[in-house]
């Protein structure tokens, strides 16, 4: 099943769900929006839970992740709700986990093609982290990936932002799990307001990277 985390996307979200449907079957997780994202995402088809209020993107996972484990699906793919991934490519995850690739399946985006700064931040934080965990990281701040069933039921997320697509990949790691990077188109130029905010999500990304760096210390 796709899952797709969503705050106030009632322009954008339809023909995401649409294309993601003619793969998998697709829940959407309504942030608290304020807009009319809910009732777009269930005219589309998706099944849909609803925040009463905002709880931000890492809790919204988590609250899908736990649907889907409730409801025996082998494997979740997650993608945003605004376009920037291309839900025709969910047969490439999907494919690499089916193939025994791996139980963290990465879209890996093109550095070259982001726009500045991305490819440096980018760069450096996937460096940063790698270092940290002891083993190489591709796109760290990727949200289209795959979770095994296997690395859902064992993982443990202390975060609720951003900084949990980091955290995911660690957790990975820490169980002995494999994670493959897939290559992915690097989509742009979304007519929106960024909800990843440049200071506060970038400390709480070095606090992160921090963190699994003295958990490997410390139990390795």
């Amino acid at each position: 099943m796709a899952l797709i985390p969503a705050w106030n996307e009632a322009p954008r979200i339809g023909p995401v769900i649409e294309a993601a449907r003619r793969h998998v079957p697709v829940l959407v997780v309504d942030d608290g929006s304020t807009d009319a994202t809910a009732a777009v995402a269930e005219a589309a088809g998706a099944a849909v839970v609803r925040h009463a209020q905002n709880r931000r993107k890492g809790a919204a996972l988590q609250t899908g992740f736990d649907w889907a484990l409730e409801r025996g699906y082998d494997a979740v793919v997650t993608l945003d709700a605004d376009g920037q991934h291309d839900p025709a490519e969910i047969p490439k995850l999907v494919g690499a986990f089916e193939s025994g690739e791996g139980d963290l399946i990465v879209g890996n985006r093109n550095y070259t093609e982001m726009a500045w700064p991305r490819p440096v931040t980018t760069r450096f934080g996937s460096w940063l982290l790698s270092r940290a965990m002891g083993a190489a990281v591709g796109d760290n701040q990727s949200g289209f990936r795959l979770l095994s069933r296997r690395l859902l039921e064992q993982m443990e997320l202390t975060s609720g932002g951003f900084e949990m697509e980091v955290e995911i990949i660690w957790e990975a790691v820490r169980l002995g799990l494999s994670v493959a990077w897939v290559p992915i188109r690097t989509i742009y130029g979304i007519d929106k307001a960024s909800y990843f905010h440049p200071f506060r999500d970038t400390v709480r990304f070095l606090k992160m990277v921090w963190r699994i760096w003295r958990r490997r210390k410390t139990s390795g």
